[in-house]
Order: structure tokens, then sequence, then C-alpha cells
């Protein structure tokens, strides 16, 4: 008790004497040095939302609050810049750790199985939304908002404002988490060298079509092919870019939607139902009944297998040697080096790097020499199916956090996300979280200089990339799996049927634990009866879905390519 008191009386001095500290005065001092006219508000709004932050933030004043994320851009730019800006409007001192994304999800589950307040929000990905959902130990943000978190939740935070609201929704229709920052996976290519008149004459001459951005793995194929091996620029070019080491990366290549692209799964946005690009299948309550094809799962079938064979044939014949070696970090840079024709799958939070002046990939005016697209399908394939993966970061608050220390800690979630901020934010770290930024015109006139980026977010197609699902019911546990799975038959231990059978085996494992433990009751792992391909993709048709699909006897479709500019040109049309 003595403790508590001296803790309440430290906190009223230190509101009292921060308040001639804390208030407008400051909020006016941020606005002019670091938002200007980067927001989607006027001046007017602006220091209004921020007036809220101020009165909101007075019962708080003098508190010290810890919370954390991995370390990105943004989220440097929040621990650095935000932060102490919102210390200063508020009297709230924000401590605002960056650490690896792994250590993020360990800090997590250690403060979800101690019931001990680790920090007081997280960053971590939406990728946990089955998670969180299942295991009840995250703050529902919709019922938050509306009730003990009313007197803290901004009038002006605008939900539907949020372009990855989808991602954080559960499947009881409640709000988990809300999105910080997203940046998706996408096609990377020369767009120098596919508009050379004489590099599209080659092509075209022994391909029979036109040099393009890929719209299918067999297109892309031809491409990786035709560029391997030849000199452009004094340089020796290759056709395709990865990564193949042993390493936890290499599970992020992987879960982070892979076999969707290739046509793993069901139809469905974001994600597929009943089965999902984790080959995950769930009942009609969302519980979880399978991973492998034996009940009904998708994660060893033939779409999942040839998407496994592609990787490894594309990074064995058209990759750099060395790249077989690499991890995800040491792989990233290697397309701004300037030998690189393609990259199927390639992380649109590189873009700041890869724009940087003096680079090989980028000229004299500042202009890219590369474009980024949506990526090409597999040809199990089907159109209403995601075809990609986007990350999204998004705040978290565990139940075990005080609610006082919750209520402080979503007021700083809330300001390092609000309109006001929101514009410049993105400005640093291009991961977009808001409709309303993506509209601002400072983008339209950066355009240019981001490769397709922006392009894209406005584009239809974005729908298409999504995180991982709720299929999911424990990332962390599962996600693990992966690498070491992959790993086998990237290093030739395993074939890419035997690594996807040992994958969905011990995914199936996990669930089988939770099942028998019963710690997610009823929308908790619920396994099935075995049957073999046949029968289950018969039950799938039956329902009018997808997943398992039997084996496509010709894996090498048709190869179609499409002209960026015109692609482009029909997204600003539709």
């Amino acid at each position: 008790m003595r403790r508590h008191l001296l803790t309440t009386t430290a906190a009223m001095l230190l509101a009292l004497t921060g308040t001639a500290f804390a208030g407008m005065d400051e909020a006016k001092q941020f606005l002019d040095k670091e938002v200007g006219d980067l927001s989607s508000l006027d001046r007017a709004s602006q220091e209004a939302e921020l007036q809220w932050f101020v009165d909101a933030a007075k019962p708080f004043a003098g508190m010290e609050i810890k919370v954390v994320s991995e370390t990105i851009t943004t989220h440097e730019y929040e621990a650095k810049v935000l932060a102490p800006a919102f210390t200063a409007i508020t009297g709230i001192k924000i401590t605002h750790d960056l650490i690896g994304e792994g250590d993020v999800v360990e800090k997590l589950q250690t403060q979800m199985q101690s019931g001990e307040n680790v920090y007081d929000a997280y960053i971590n990905d939406s990728d946990l939304i089955g998670t969180h959902w299942r295991y009840q130990q995250a703050r529902n943000l919709t019922d938050w908002m509306a009730n003990e978190g009313k007197d803290v939740t901004n009038p002006n935070l605008d939900i539907d404002d949020f372009i990855g609201k989808s991602f954080t929704t559960a499947p009881d229709g409640k709000l988990y988490q809300l999105p910080d920052q997203q940046f998706a996976n996408l096609y990377w290519f020369r767009y120098d060298w596919f508009n050379d008149p004489k590099i599209q004459e080659e092509f075209k001459a022994k391909y029979g079509y036109d040099l393009g951005v890929p719209v299918n793995w067999s297109a892309y194929e031809d491409i990786a092919e035709f560029f391997n091996g030849r000199e452009i620029d004094g340089k020796k070019v290759y056709g395709h870019m990865d990564y193949g080491k042993k390493d936890p990366s290499l599970g992020w290549r992987f879960t982070d939607a892979w076999l969707s692209m290739a046509g793993n799964g069901d139809k469905g946005i974001p994600n597929g139902r009943p089965v999902d690009e984790w080959g995950i299948k769930v009942d009609e309550n969302s519980r979880p009944v399978g991973s492998c094809v034996a009940r009904g799962g998708d994660t060893n079938g033939p779409a999942a297998v040839y998407s496994i064979d592609k990787y490894l044939t594309w990074l064995k014949s058209y990759a750099p040697p060395e790249a077989q070696g690499m991890t995800f970090s040491e792989a990233g840079p290697v397309p701004a080096q300037g030998a690189v024709a393609q990259q199927m799958f390639w992380y649109t939070a590189f873009t700041a790097d890869m724009v940087k002046d003096g680079l090989p990939v980028v000229n004299a005016d500042g202009t890219p020499k590369w474009r980024m697209t949506p990526s090409p399908h597999g040809v199990y394939w089907k159109d209403g199916m995601k075809l990609g993966y986007q990350d999204a970061g998004s705040w978290t608050l565990l139940k075990s956090t005080p609610d006082d220390r919750a209520k402080a800690a979503w007021l700083y979630a809330q300001f390092v996300t609000s309109k006001t901020i929101d514009v410049k934010k993105s400005h640093v770290g291009l991961t977009f979280i808001r409709q309303s930024t993506l509209d601002h015109q400072s983008f339209t006139e950066r355009a240019p200089k981001l490769g397709g980026l922006i392009e894209f977010y406005r584009s239809p197609a974005r729908v298409q990339w999504t995180p991982t699902g709720t299929n999911v019911p424990d990332y962390p546990k599962l996600a693990q799996l992966w690498w070491q799975a992959i790993g086998d038959a990237s290093s030739g231990a395993k074939t890419a049927q035997e690594a996807m059978d040992s994958l969905c085996a011990e995914q199936e494992k996990v669930l089988q634990r939770l099942e028998r433990a019963g710690i997610q009751g009823d929308i908790g792992p619920k396994l099935a009866e075995e049957h073999d391909l046949e029968y289950w993709n018969a039950e799938a048709v039956k329902a009018g879905n997808l997943a398992p699909q039997l084996k496509v006897e010709n894996e090498k479709e048709k190869p179609v390519t499409v002209n960026y500019d015109e692609l482009v040109k029909s997204w600003q049309t539709n």
C-alpha cells in the first residue's frame, strides 16, 4: 500500500509540475516543425485533434509507458520522433523499444503465458489475429473503444479509413488490433530492360509473345530463362532473385503467402475459406480441422508441392549462386546492385532503399529504372483467391496490462496512426495504413520516384494482398515449423512432397495438442477423419469450393504477359 501511495503521489506531482510543459504550445511547435502541409487534415483540424489528445491525456500525465515493435524505418521514426513529441504534448512519458520481429513475438508470448505486464502495448503482426481471437488474451478493441476505453478513444480515429481493417477483424466481427504499418510482397522488374526495343525483339523472336509483366508463372519462367546469363550494361545478368538458407527468415518466405500465389487453398478475401493459404482447413464454426490433404487440408496438396518445386527450380537455375546460402536480410539489397532482371517475391519495405541517388537502378533524375506490380500466379490459382502477402504490424493491448496503463498506451497508438500525422509518417516509412493518406496530393507528386508503389496501393488489385488469416490458431507455434521443413527441401535433404508431408504432419501435432488441452474452447481445433485426396476434392467440389485440388497434368500453362503502362492505365480508368 505504501508503495502504491508513493507512486500515486509521484504521479500527481509530475502531473502538476508537468502541465506547464505539456499542451497546445508544444503541439503547435510539433505541427510547425514536423507536419506542416503533410497531413490529410488542414491546420485547424490538426490542432483540434491534438487538443483532444492534450485533454484526454491529463489523467495520465507523468505516467511512464513502455511499448515495443520490430525495427523498421516506420517504427524508428515513431520511437525517435513521435514518441518524444507525444511526451512533450501530453506529459505521458513513452519508451518505444525497437527489437527484432522474433523478439517481439517472444515478449508477447511471455506476457500471455505469465500474466505479467512486460509491455503496455505491442505492435505485432496481424498474422496473430487467429491467436488473439482464440486465446482471448488481447483486448477486443471494438468493445474496448465503446466501453472501458471510450474516454481515451479519439472521435476522429475513423476506423473505416484503415485499409487493413479486415486483416485485424476476427470471425466474431470484432477488431482485435489496430494497423500501424503495412507493406506487401510484389513482382519487381527492370522496366528499362523490358522496354529496350532490341531486347523486346529478341524475346518475341524466341518465345512468340511480347516481353512484359508476367501474368502467370509460365511467363515468369520464360523471362527468367531469357535474361539469365546475358550481359547488359557490362554486367552478367540473372533472371531471378530469392534466398534459400535454412534460417527462420526462410519460414516468412513461405508463410507470407507463397502457396497462395501458386493456387493453394480456396477462394476468399482476405483469406481462403474453408481452406486458407497455409493449407489449414476450418469448419463452419472456424475450428481448424486439419492441415494435411488426408483431413481436407492443402499444405501437402498438389498446389503446395508445385509451389515448392518452382521455388527450388528457379533458385537453382536462374538466381545468383550465392542466393542459396542467403537469408532474407542478405538477399534484400541484391536487386539494387543492378544485375537482376526480375524478382517474383519482393517486399515493398525495400522501396526507400531502392530509390537512393547513385544506385545502379536509379536514373540521374532520381526516377527508378525498375517498377513493382502485382505478382504473377501459378497454374492452380483461380480468380477470387488472394494473390500475395501484406505485412500489417498492428497495435495490440493485452488484458494483463492494467487499465490505466492500457489507456495511456492506447492514446500513443492513436497518436502515431492519427490523420494529423499519418501522411508525414507514410512519407518516411512508405508503409500505408490509411486511404486518406493514399489519396493525398503529395503522393501523387511523389509517385514517379517510387516505382509503382502508389499506383499499386491505389489499384483495385491491392485487396488480393493480405496477411495470414484466422485459420491459424497459434501463429508463434506453427510459423516456426515452416523454415525447418522448407529448409530440408532447399538443402536437398527432402523432396518438395516429402517436405510438405512433414510440415503438415507437424502442424497437425500442434493442432492435436491444442484440441486435447481444450485451451481455446469451442473455437479451437477439432481434427477431422482421414480420407484420400480424391475424397476430399470431391467433397470440396460438392460444396462449391476448390481445395484440395487434384494435380494438373500440364503445370506449364500458356504464358501470358501484359504491358506495364497499359496495366496502370487500366487501374486509373476503373
